[in-house]
């Protein structure tokens, strides 16, 4: 317990080291003289001995080679002993010089002296500090059962990371092996652990005890990344991250900075290539607004335009703390780009166009709507007055103030829709697409699937239930989404907006749809949990409105590559402005009214593929039933 409670008094480290040295010039004339120093010698050795020691204790003193914890020693503290014995030794030599010419052409102190006692000192301290070092961990870590890691990963942050577990005082881990898919590592040692080829994973992970899978690269593909922690987890066994390298503390990694994998990284797809150029070109100088602001895509579309240099950014939402909270990330992040932030409703038309009256600006990225399928499925009004009223509004001020472009954020719910929610963002998409010939204005449509972090998103909810202890709630076994990262998502809305003509709907390449069942049984693996033992999976029936597969094209669509392979143009029908504006002016002066009914019958009248599933809204896809329903509406 004194060992691992108590640190060596620092006046002890000093009188050892000035001991060392005393013991190294001894040594070093019993050497040079081999073991019978002569009497003129004899007569000088207490004035060197004196003179060397007065050195070293000075340039000890200066620079507090005693200072460090012992047990803790470091490269850092052995280079330093290096240096200060070295800068010693140096002195010495000068001063040799100097009596030399000066005097009376004798040296003080033998070169065969210096040399020997640089290197015998050097030597000593470090090997102390090495061995109690050494000692202190066999003592603290002999009662501790072993805890087996493999580091994947033999470059520096694989080393730095088996440092970083041999400082950890709360466990004894011991390093099995070294993985790396570089032939040329294989077979070879670090710090006397082997190195094995990636393909041994398997057989390593069946053979033996593992507790972890630490992954130490830090350019990591993510199909790779994947396909290891897959393995791992049908083995059991927990994988961990290093972070980048920007995000160690003061350059060094510590284990607490170690992480579990997340569910993102399973998610996670290569990165992408964007033409940063043609993006800088379209934003650079220009005046931004974006609506939604504090939203998951609209603030991360705020971070990702403010490193394009634009003259200003208008940040809008009604959601006054998120907004706040944006506000001083973006200011900490990128302290001289110029933004206005300001609180308001979209659907307030006055105070809309206010911001445009007073801001000017060039490019509006549209991504205010509410998106939750269940909660607009019971509040259809709402769903049209924001999705569908605010969207027209934000359109036509964008004529009428000349901006360069609109740039609406759809979803993938508003291809063939079952809900409410996806049948007012279709709709937001045929006024905008039917505008686009009206002005200089160019109105571009982005339309993608389910983004990972987001407020809706499942995972949240999923790392709720876990750490509540269960259970996961899914609505059905078969119920799969398309997923995207929040970044990865926004840099294709930025590029698709750099390259539309206008009147495009571009829909970004998805992936593969995942199966929800499956991601919650990775998220509990992840976890450290086991289905059915530790927490269950309970299903609760599809929602109003929900879909069991989303889709991102039309039945009637097709599509047209682009430039880049993750940006398709959805070729759509194309639709009428006059007929368009007539429709949607009947359908949002149906708001007063306050009755769901006409609005939704109203909103499948616009777009006739929408089918609702699972609502209460059924009936009015049944032809047969719709004289009835009426009938029975109008004795209630």
């Amino acid at each position: 317990m004194i060992i691992t409670n108590k640190n060596t008094p620092r006046w002890l480290i000093f009188l050892i080291d000035i001991s060392i040295v005393i013991f190294s010039v001894t040594l070093a004339y019993l050497l040079r003289f081999n073991f019978s120093i002569p009497d003129h010698e004899l007569v000088d050795f207490p004035k060197v001995l004196a003179y060397i020691v007065v050195i070293r204790l000075i340039s000890f003193f200066i620079a507090k080679t005693y200072a460090g914890i012992i047990r803790y020693t470091s490269t850092q503290d052995i280079t330093r002993i290096f240096l200060v014995i070295t800068i010693g030794s140096l002195i010495f030599v000068i001063t040799n010089i100097i009596f030399y010419y000066t005097i009376n052409q004798r040296l003080p102190i033998p070169f065969s002296i210096i040399i020997i006692e640089f290197i015998t000192s050097i030597l000593l301290m470090s090997a102390f500090r090495v061995i109690v070092k050494v000692s202190y961990l066999e003592l603290t870590n002999s009662s501790k059962e072993n805890t087996n890691i493999i580091i994947f990963g033999a470059g520096e942050a694989g080393i730095i990371t088996k440092r970083s577990l041999d400082r950890d005082a709360e466990k004894n881990y011991k390093v099995l092996a070294f993985l790396d898919d570089n032939p040329k590592k294989t077979g070879k040692k670090i710090e006397g652990v082997n190195i094995y080829s990636s393909k041994k994973l398997k057989d390593l992970l069946e053979k033996n005890t593992i507790e972890s899978v630490i992954l130490a690269i830090q350019n990591f593909k993510p199909s790779r990344k994947q396909e290891i922690i897959e393995i791992c987890l049908a083995h059991n066994v927990k994988v961990l991250n290093v972070p980048p390298v920007v995000k160690w503390i003061n350059g060094e990694l510590s284990f607490n900075q170690i992480k579990k994998i997340n569910i993102e990284d399973l998610l996670e797809r290569d990165v992408i290539n964007l033409d940063k150029q043609k993006i800088s070109n379209d934003l650079n100088g220009k005046n931004i607004l974006v609506t939604g602001a504090s939203g998951s895509i609209g603030s991360e579309l705020v971070r990702q335009i403010s490193g394009y240099s634009p003259k200003k950014i208008i940040m809008t939402d009604q959601a006054e703390s998120p907004l706040f909270h944006l506000e001083l990330e973006c200011y900490e992040k990128f302290p001289s780009q110029n933004y206005e932030v300001i609180i308001a409703d979209i659907c307030n038309k006055s105070r809309t166009e206010n911001i445009f009256k007073t801001f000017k600006p060039d490019i509006v990225y549209h991504a205010a709507a509410y998106k939750h399928v269940p909660m607009m499925e019971s509040n259809p009004s709402e769903a049209l007055f924001t999705n569908i009223e605010g969207t027209r509004i934000i359109a036509d001020l964008s004529i009428k103030y000349n901006l360069d472009k609109f740039i609406m954020i759809s979803s993938d719910k508003a291809v063939n829709p079952t809900s409410v929610m996806g049948a007012s963002k279709r709709i937001a998409e045929i006024y905008t697409q039917s505008l686009n010939q009206k002005g200089k204005t160019r109105f571009i449509t982005t339309r993608f699937g389910n983004v990972l972090g987001s407020n809706g998103s499942v995972i949240p909810l999923f790392r709720k239930q876990i750490e509540k202890g269960g259970p996961i709630t899914i609505t059905h076994p078969d119920i799969t989404r398309f997923f995207m990262t929040i970044p990865e998502a926004c840099q294709l809305v930025l590029e698709a907006g750099a390259i539309g003509k206008g009147g495009e709907i571009f829909i970004f390449d998805m992936g593969k749809s995942v199966k929800i069942v499956d991601l919650a049984k990775k998220m509990i693996k992840l976890s450290g949990l086991d289905l059915g033992k530790d927490i269950q999976i309970k299903f609760s029936g599809l929602r109003p409105g929900e879909k069991l597969y989303e889709e991102l094209l039309n039945d009637q669509e097709n599509t047209i590559p682009t430039h880049h392979p993750q940006i398709l143009i959805a070729k759509v029908k194309e639709y009428d402005f006059e007929t368009v504006e007539k429709e949607i002016k009947s359908l949002i002066n149906l708001f007063g009214e306050q009755d769901n009914f006409k609005i939704v019958r109203k909103m499948k009248d616009i777009v006739p593929e929408y089918k609702s599933k699972n609502s209460i809204y059924e009936q009015l896809d049944n032809a047969d039933s719709l004289h009835s329903i009426e009938k029975d509406r109008d004795l209630l």
